[in-house]
């Protein structure tokens, strides 16, 4: 059977080529036995993680050199669809080679960015995204099975979904990273909220830490801010906000223009700049001698543009009233 007829073509399109390769052929899909690791002079450590409400699961194997806690070989077997295959491949591969800390320090969304062909375009479909979100906790599983500790005393965050199984950084990084907007999008990445849904808002029937449209909030109220930040520090016209663009070419204007147009008795004023399709629109007015000057749509024209685009950026455009 097709592809096409097992599911949307244009689905199916949305994968990557690296995802569509593990599907079809895992590179570390299988079992490490006690016999193996002995060879290895290494520890056996075998985690199980997973939400029987998404019907997904994963099995993941490590065997440990106990003298530098270094994992010399990562298996997994996944119980679910092909994302969850491919994801857990990748994961596995992640490990190995790091000791358990640093690979306590892999997440769901390295599996992803993982997996892309070129950084700009997500290896998943959103509407599948759910099925890579066990990387992180199956791992924290495996490392605390090794410590010999509780899974709870390893956790940096809580766990927000309980029935996905979602953890608070997991669903602030997707946020981030994909621009997220709405809570429904955070479920489509992520399949938190999708079963009891008591963790989408205060009302549900059991009391919660976090609830979404908090994370939601807040994250996108930190994205702003960062935002702000890095305009703050803009150097580059086309990285500047409203507000800047207007102070430097305001600046521009006292600097190298409005000195020339006193010369002969005139001067402007900045009504208003507006933006469209990557192009600031200054729009002025002429003061004093400038106005009515046969120049003032031409000659003086030009010089005010060219000025502009020479201080500032060849993005602007400059319209008299």
């Amino acid at each position: 059977m097709a592809k096409n007829d097992l599911i949307g073509g244009s689905l199916w399109e949305q994968y990557s080529a690296k995802v569509s390769e593990r599907m079809n052929d895992p590179r570390h899909r299988g079992e490490i036995s006690e016999e193996e690791a002995r060879a290895l002079g290494a520890r056996l450590v075998v985690a199980d993680w997973g939400a029987e409400s998404c019907g997904d699961a994963v099995r993941l194997y490590w065997a440990v050199d106990p003298k530098t806690d270094r994992i010399l070989l990562a298996k997994f077997k996944s119980f679910g669809c092909g994302t969850a295959i491919a994801s857990s491949d990748m994961m596995a591969e992640l490990s190995l080679g790091k000791t358990v800390d640093e690979a306590m320090k892999i997440t769901n969304i390295e599996v992803e960015r993982s997996l892309r062909d070129d950084d700009g375009t997500p290896a998943i479909p959103p509407q599948k995204m759910h099925c890579s979100v066990m990387a992180y906790d199956v791992i924290k599983k495996a490392a605390s099975i090794y410590k010999g500790v509780d899974i709870a005393s390893l956790a940096e965050e809580d766990i927000v979904c309980e029935c996905a199984r979602v953890s608070l950084r997991t669903i602030q990084d997707v946020i981030r990273i994909n621009d997220l907007k709405t809570v429904e999008e955070i479920t489509q990445y992520t399949k938190a909220g999708a079963f009891c849904k008591s963790c989408i808002r205060p009302g549900g029937h059991e009391k919660r830490t976090h609830y979404l449209v908090d994370i939601l909030r807040d994250t996108r109220a930190a994205m702003d801010r960062d935002q702000l930040a890095l305009q703050a520090e803009a150097r580059d016209f086309a990285s500047m906000n409203l507000i800047q663009k207007h102070r430097a070419i305001e600046k521009a204007l006292d600097e190298k223009i409005r000195p020339a147009l006193a010369a002969d008795g005139g001067s402007l004023e900045v009504v208003d700049i507006r933006e469209a399709e990557g192009t600031a629109h200054v729009y002025i007015r002429y003061l004093g001698a400038c106005r009515g000057c046969i120049s003032s749509t031409r000659g003086t024209l030009q010089f005010i543009e060219n000025m502009l685009h020479q201080e500032l950026s060849a993005s602007i455009r400059v319209i008299p009233l």
